[in-house]
């Protein structure tokens, strides 16, 4: 998807960062967000390039800005930034990303 070579829905866009709506959304608002990087996971990039992890944050943050999660203060109607760690954690995909969520009550615990 960074390469260009897979088709994605970029919604947005910087040049470390690289935001798309997930193929199978579980959330009305479903947009995942990755450094344009490879780093396997979040420990592994917070480890190699804590300034990118604070770019793919911002990046989570400012897709949710753009979907209208958020009003000037930041809060409401609210967001969820979920990523997965590990085989335990349900990660599948060997490159880190956030899945930001919205536009739906999200319940807690997560599955």
């Amino acid at each position: 998807m960074v390469a260009g070579e897979i088709p994605a829905d970029v919604v947005h866009e910087t040049d470390r960062v690289l935001a798309f709506r997930d193929i199978n959304p579980q959330a009305p608002t479903h947009v995942l967000v990755i450094p344009k990087e490879h780093h396997r996971n979040i420990g592994a990039l917070a480890t190699a390039d804590p300034g990118l992890l604070g770019e793919v944050v911002a990046g989570a943050h400012a897709v949710a800005s753009g979907e209208g999660l958020v009003t000037g203060d930041g809060n409401e109607p609210g967001y969820r930034v979920v990523t997965n760690t590990g085989p335990q954690a349900g990660q599948s995909v060997d490159h880190v990303h956030l899945h930001v969520l919205g536009g739906r009550d999200l319940g807690w615990p997560p599955g």
